[in-house]
């Protein structure tokens, strides 16, 4: 399969989401003013380049109010994921999280006109059942209703909206202009939420800070330019169900950085997961491959016919 610029960018921001779990989980900063900072650091770099390149372009009201919704949408997803994973587990938070292409194809459904093909719906069963074999069957039997749970769905619920949203927005708008609007409201809207809870935004460790810089830059600059890229030019299906490669990748970074253990389910896990991704990318039905292949009549060439 050959690489667009599209598809190589969204490798890009999953390698770059992929860290951010392991930081939150750290646990060197508030959940909620994680997220603040994430945004605020994010905007504070990118608003200067924008302007002095002139790369900002003022779009429609209509549009500037939908890409500021977009930032709302995504910073509340970001704010209750953190607080998921640091109340319960990252694997917990992750798996119910990554249950937003589910809403995605939901949405894409009952609003878009571009409908989930059926590849999307088989890739979404296939990858779904990889990702519960990735953190374990009993697991997922054993899931607390408790409120990192609710959490945890909520975020994927919210992040499905977003995503949708976002895919009418980066139709119209181009996507530095995108960033800036939506980190300017973002980092508006969870300063308001910290200063009502009574968050703290000082008296961090020097590792701390250094996190909270890390996270704007590589999980959120760097990361979602890329994923906002790639949704600009592909389905919001397929980047939403890509996405979910990034619970292996951190798997793999946990093992490295926090010598979390790799089993050999987790590996069949990881497998499972990226054929579903893969099957989504099937520009035809991908039943119709095995039926095509079951009718399909094998030439003998002449030299070998019986004579």
């Amino acid at each position: 399969m050959k690489l667009s610029k599209p598809r190589l960018a969204l490798i890009c921001g999953i390698l770059c989401i992929s860290i951010f779990p392991i930081l939150v989980k750290l646990k060197l900063t508030p959940g909620l003013i994680s997220a603040f900072y994430r945004m605020f650091f994010a905007v504070t770099l990118l608003l200067p380049y924008v302007l002095l390149s002139k790369n900002f372009k003022l779009p429609t009201l209509k549009f500037s109010l939908l890409a500021a919704l977009c930032g709302i949408l995504f910073a509340s997803d970001v704010a209750v994921w953190n607080i998921a994973i640091q109340d319960s587990s990252a694997t917990q938070a992750s798996l119910l999280t990554n249950l937003s292409p589910v809403w995605v194809g939901i949405g894409s459904f009952l609003f878009l006109k571009s409908k989930p093909a059926t590849n999307f719906w088989i890739g979404t069963v296939v990858s779904l059942f990889g990702m519960v074999t990735l953190v374990g069957f009993e697991f997922f039997v054993e899931l607390n209703f408790d409120q990192a749970f609710l959490f945890a769905i909520l975020s994927g619920v919210l992040y499905s909206i977003y995503l949708l949203v976002s895919k009418n927005v980066l139709s119209k708008v181009d996507v530095l202009t995108f960033m800036t609007i939506s980190l300017i409201a973002s980092s508006i809207y969870l300063a308001i939420i910290c200063y009502f809870l009574n968050v703290s935004f000082t008296g961090f460790s020097d590792a701390g800070w250094f996190v909270l810089v890390l996270q704007a830059v590589i999980c959120q600059l760097c990361a979602w330019l890329s994923v906002s890229y790639a949704t600009q030019h592909m389905r919001a299906t397929r980047v939403s169900l890509s996405l979910l490669s990034q619970a292996m990748i951190t798997s793999i970074l946990a093992w490295l950085l926090l010598e979390e253990k790799i089993t050999l389910q987790m590996v069949l896990g990881g497998i499972i997961l990226l054929f579903g991704i893969r099957i989504t990318f099937y520009d035809k039905p991908f039943l119709s491959n095995f039926k095509t292949f079951k009718n399909k009549k094998v030439e003998i060439p002449q030299t070998y016919k019986k004579r």
